[in-house]
């Protein structure tokens, strides 16, 4: 397939890029919308034998949208605007988890699609997603992009709608087809469902799932239009759901980590009228002539260098209208040579007036970022207690492992953070920053840089086949640069933290974070130039740190891979960190099945939530979900998945006062969403 800088790929031509998705389901009788009529989409479902009396009768008990939302609720991605992750219900708690049961299932259905006239081949990924649930009804998306309404007591499906993100093919993104949730905003009177799918931003109907007519054409935009540089389509994707504000959707992008071309798409935030599609704000994560920090892009590189994106989920403090930023790496991400400097606003949080989308402040994590070394999680709001003092504060999860917490209105480090020397590259035209950013409090939640001692040692002969690997690498301190020998990197590229984040129980102001404890070997290499790859040096792929024995590969480095921390943010201090999951083909390999190993934990990106009752929930990436006691982390209940669970499970409680644990499952065919209840 032939890409070009701009535009569509020649063989993609052919295909019409859609104005007026099509619906999988049948209007609302009379139009009818909103939780103001009846819960969610229920609409969708209600079938014709139902007299309007009856329709009627559901109509008066269904809570008004303008109050409070009810306490069952987990109305945004992460559970609140603040990404807490956090439930203040009880009905499940330390005393009877143990009585969890699968109360429901509910499967998409999605299937691997073959080139035809029409579509591209195309095969659904993880199913990721954390659904929402407002007035008893699920909202969410699939793999696919397509967005669902569900009956959150019985998983019934309400509605469907499919904005057939498969018809191009596969995303460029290293995921492929995952979607992680969908945003809704009401005036009181009607309900909007927002999905992000790909390069289109689309609002639907709540109560029926149909577009929205007057949301820009046909209920959709264009979100590539008026970019700072014209862009590929395909090459802009969408995984993590919008953020609503008031009467704004806000969205970021995601770009493919392999695209290092010139002008690949940049990272632009921009918000929309919820109503008319129209956009009213956009911010230049590559600073522009004239604005703040456009100078930390030395030859004329914020000219042609993109990504530097924001494709974890924002955060927004609604009272102050202030919406928090989690930036990623600026492309290459290994290779910096091309954008010499501190590279503005990439690896940074950004604070911006949600009004108008001006900067408000911003702290870099990393300069000239080399490590893929992304922001990829919410920032979470909390409000501590520091040395007697209330501080309103964001906390921010890095890939580095750290957890970086500032005031979040004036973004003062709320302990020091010191620049401190790092090791330097000896790559032919790069320059590595002299120093990077270390948190002096809390400590590190994930192990950092390597040394021959962390070598997998099971056995004698393990350790010295792991040691005989190291020689052949660069080893050193977080922040090693890559090289062309090849360099250990510790945290991986998926973290340090991942996407799942963190979770906050507010009454204490403990922060629980799932981490990987993961190496990624960084070799660069000199790439021959095509339309999708224009660098000077870039990652070489294929390159594996696992030993290779009979029996199977293992890990180069020792458990745990996987684990959960408390952190008290009022003292900065650890609590408890305990190692989260299992490693079956490690536990079960030939060379290590009779031995008493530890936990191992598992690698993973999906992080946890807590609850009132005393509960942390999560997978961490396994095939387990698992009930943490918040005290000490002790496992209070278990259970087999049958498949990888990898996504954030949420809580929810519905009008009959029955709380439910959801937790998406799965990928591709075998993907199915799955309902935890007590035992009646």
């Amino acid at each position: 397939m032939s890409h070009g800088t701009h535009g569509i790929p020649t063989s993609h031509r052919k295909l019409v890029f859609p104005s007026s998705p099509r619906s999988g389901s049948s209007s609302a009788p009379g139009g009818l919308s909103g939780e103001n009529q009846i819960p969610g989409g229920l609409w969708g479902s209600v079938s014709s034998v139902f007299s309007v009396a009856i329709t009627l009768a559901v109509v008066g008990l269904v809570t008004a949208a303008c109050g409070s939302p009810p306490s069952g609720d987990w109305p945004v991605y992460g559970g609140d605007p603040g990404a807490m992750k956090y439930s203040a219900l009880t009905t499940i708690n330390r005393d009877n988890v143990a009585d969890l049961a699968v109360a429901w299932e509910w499967r998409p259905n999605e299937k691997r699609i073959d080139n035809t006239d029409t579509t591209q081949a195309a095969r659904p990924g993880n199913f990721q997603v954390t659904p929402l649930m407002i007035n008893d009804t699920l909202f969410l998306s699939t793999p696919y992009n397509r967005v669902v309404a569900l009956d959150a007591e019985t998983g019934t499906e309400f509605w469907s709608y499919d904005p057939g993100a498969y018809r191009w093919g596969q995303p460029s993104n290293g995921t492929g087809f995952v979607h992680r949730g969908v945003a809704t905003w009401t005036d009181g009177k009607q309900r909007r469902v927002f999905i992000n799918s790909r390069w289109r931003l689309i609002a639907l109907d709540a109560a029926t799932g149909t577009p929205i007519p007057g949301f820009g054409n046909g209920g959709e935009i264009d979100l590539t239009r008026d970019l700072i540089w014209e862009v590929n389509k395909l090459h802009y994707t969408n995984t993590s759901p919008p953020v609503v504000y008031e009467d704004l959707v806000i969205v970021g992008n995601g770009v493919g980590d392999r695209l290092t071309y010139r002008n690949d798409p940049p990272g632009d935030v921009q918000a929309f009228d919820v109503r008319t599609g129209e956009r009213v704000w956009i911010f230049h994560t590559t600073p522009q002539p004239g604005e703040f920090g456009h100078e930390t892009w030395e030859d004329d590189s914020w000219r042609h260098v993109g990504h530097t994106n924001v494709w974890a989920p924002f955060t927004v403090d609604v009272g102050r209208g202030l919406v928090y930023l989690p930036v990623s790496t600026p492309s290459n991400d290994y290779y910096g040579g091309g954008r010499k400097g501190n590279n503005l606003f990439a690896e940074s949080i950004v604070c911006l007036d949600a009004d108008t989308g001006e900067r408000v402040w911003h702290f870099q994590t990393v300069h000239h970022g080399l490590w893929d070394y992304d922001i990829p999680a919410a920032p979470i709001l909390a409000t501590i207690r520091v040395d007697g003092k209330a501080i309103d504060a964001v906390v921010v999860l890095g890939k580095t492992g750290f957890a970086y917490v500032f005031d979040r209105v004036t973004g003062e480090p709320v302990w020091p953070i010191e620049e401190r020397p790092v090791p330097q590259s000896d790559v032919p035209g790069e320059r590595t920053s002299p120093t990077q950013p270390y948190p002096t409090r809390p400590a590190p939640f994930a192990k950092q840089g390597i040394t021959t001692e962390d070598v997998i040692d099971f056995t004698p002969e393990l350790k010295e086949l792991a040691l005989e690997r190291l020689r052949e690498l660069r080893i050193g301190p977080m922040f090693t640069p890559p090289s062309l020998q090849g360099t250990v990197v510790v945290p991986g590229v998926i973290g340090g933290a991942g996407w799942g984040g963190g979770a906050l129980d507010p009454e204490t102001g403990i922060l629980y974070v799932k981490a990987t404890n993961s190496p990624a070997l960084v070799r660069l290499f000199q790439p021959p130039m095509s339309d999708t790859i224009q660098a000077d040096y870039a990652r070489q792929r294929g390159n594996s740190l696992s030993l290779r024995v009979e029996g199977g590969s293992l890990p180069l480095l020792k458990p745990p891979y996987g684990t959960v921390t408390a952190i008290n943010l009022n003292t900065g201090e650890h609590l408890w960190q305990v190692p989260v999951g299992n490693t079956p083909r490690i536990r079960n390999h030939p060379l290590l099945r009779d031995l008493d190993l530890p936990q191992l934990g598992v690698s993973g990106s999906p992080g946890p939530i807590v609850t009132k009752g005393g509960l942390v929930f999560l997978t961490g990436g396994g095939s387990t979900l698992y009930a943490l006691d918040t005290r000490d982390g002790g496992v209070l209940w278990e259970t087999d998945l049958g498949t990888t669970g990898y996504a954030v499970p949420m809580t929810y409680q519905t009008h009959t006062n029955r709380q439910y644990v959801v937790i998406a499952t799965g990928a591709g065919e075998d993907a199915s969403l799955k309902a935890f209840a007590l035992r009646n």
